[in-house]
């Protein structure tokens, strides 16, 4: 057979299996309680509202031509207006102009990534950060540095230390933050716009959690306050991504960049090379399912997800050995959880899928430098409260004997 090794592009060699793709296989295993996948629980997805959305486009002859047709690679007009006045509901004043639809906020991220970065670029993340906007990033060759917030002492004056270049971009979720759960306070959200503009760092703020808010007030979100600091938008350093993929569905791959309209003129053109367009017929029935019940079904799944977090926090609480300690976030699919530092959170999946037939991610997968080996991430989101406490102990029991 063919090495084709020698043939890819050099940024091949960065591109690597995901390790939460990969434990989602185990989802098919009957026996194994996973606290591995952050996916939303499927018994929760409006599949009668979907389907009759999607009969009432199917069966109206217009509007399943436009439905089923090629379509403009901003995304379907009606979606983006109502995407325009959700995000004003947010604090975020813009039209559809400045709205593109993508393949998922997946995709969002890899067309930023495209756009900003050029190879040895550096840019900004959380140490631990979101995997798949790393994924996103690796193809385009950049290094990483840590971004100025909550948990980290950098100042603006060190990154220009030692002639660096100027960072490139950060990368932030400020909401629910996968993998920790934790979110940044209105105050932390300022501090970083502060440093950002003394470095003069254009930030991506993801978002993809701000629909599921348990306890707790809302803050702005970073783009609202960048723009009201700017004097409007298309004047702020500051991109947001959003997506339904929790909130109602994530099949429908339907996501969301919101920015400056020059930024969204150099997306467009890249989603007319990589995708032309997302599928009408997926933005047209998203659109009209959002538009009918998104405040009511993402109420329903809050308070769901509200139990098992809160299920999980109780038993973490019960069984756990006094030496491991977890976030408690507000929101969010995620718990966060620190391990002595004789522990590696890897070798530790590993048995237990073994022995206690339980699965989680181990927390290096979400660092730049693959640190934080004592860590792991538990997601709440699938299972009911006995199935969380019987997990939940048997992980303890196997703590309680390393």
């Amino acid at each position: 057979m063919t090495n084709w090794d020698h043939y890819y592009a050099t940024r091949a060699a960065r591109m690597q299996a995901s390790e939460i793709r990969e434990l989602l296989k185990l989802l098919d295993q009957p026996d194994i309680i996973s606290f591995a996948g952050g996916i939303p629980d499927p018994e929760l997805f409006p599949t009668e509202a979907i389907a009759k959305a999607s009969n009432a486009i199917l069966g109206n002859k217009g509007r399943a031509t436009t439905a089923l047709q090629y379509a403009v690679s901003e995304g379907y007009l009606p979606l983006r207006e109502w995407l325009a006045n959700y995000m004003a509901a947010l604090g975020v004043k813009c039209t559809a102009e400045n709205i593109l639809i993508t393949n998922g906020s997946q995709q969002g991220l890899d067309f930023l990534g495209k756009l900003f970065i050029s190879p040895n670029d550096t840019i900004l993340v959380a140490w631990p950060t979101y995997l798949g906007a790393l994924q996103a990033f690796n193809a385009y060759e950049p290094h990483y540095d840590i971004l100025p917030g909550p948990g980290s002492n950098r100042t603006p004056e060190s990154y220009r230390a030692g002639g660096k270049p100027k960072p490139k971009f950060g990368y932030v979720m400020p909401e629910f933050q996968n993998p920790t759960g934790t979110s940044m306070t209105k105050e932390e959200r300022i501090a970083l716009l502060d440093a950002a503009e003394a470095i003069d760092l254009p930030l991506i703020e993801d978002a993809a959690y701000e629909h599921l808010r348990y306890d707790g007030e809302r803050a702005p979100p970073i783009m609202a306050l960048a723009a009201e600091r700017a004097g409007g938008i298309d004047h702020a350093k500051v991109m947001y991504l959003g997506t339904f993929s929790k909130s109602i569905v994530p099949a429908l791959r339907i996501g969301w960049i919101v920015a400056p309209k020059d930024v969204i003129k150099k997306l467009v053109l890249i989603n007319q090379a990589s995708n032309l367009h997302v599928s009408p017929l997926n933005q047209m029935i998203l659109h009209e399912v959002a538009a009918t019940l998104l405040e009511t079904h993402t109420k329903k799944i809050r308070d769901i997800y509200k139990v098992r977090r809160d299920a999980m926090l109780k038993s973490l609480a019960a069984h756990m050995p006094a030496n491991v300690s977890w976030t408690k976030p507000e929101g969010g699919m995620f718990i966060w959880m620190t391990l002595p530092n004789t522990i590696d959170g890897a070798e530790l999946l590993r048995r237990a899928i073994n022995d206690v037939r339980v699965a989680f991610v181990p927390g290096s997968a979400f660092f730049a430098d693959r640190s934080g080996r004592n860590t792991i991430r538990l997601s709440f989101s699938l299972n009911d409260p006995a199935v969380i406490d019987e997990g939940i102990k048997r992980l303890a029991s196997l703590l309680r004997g390393t």
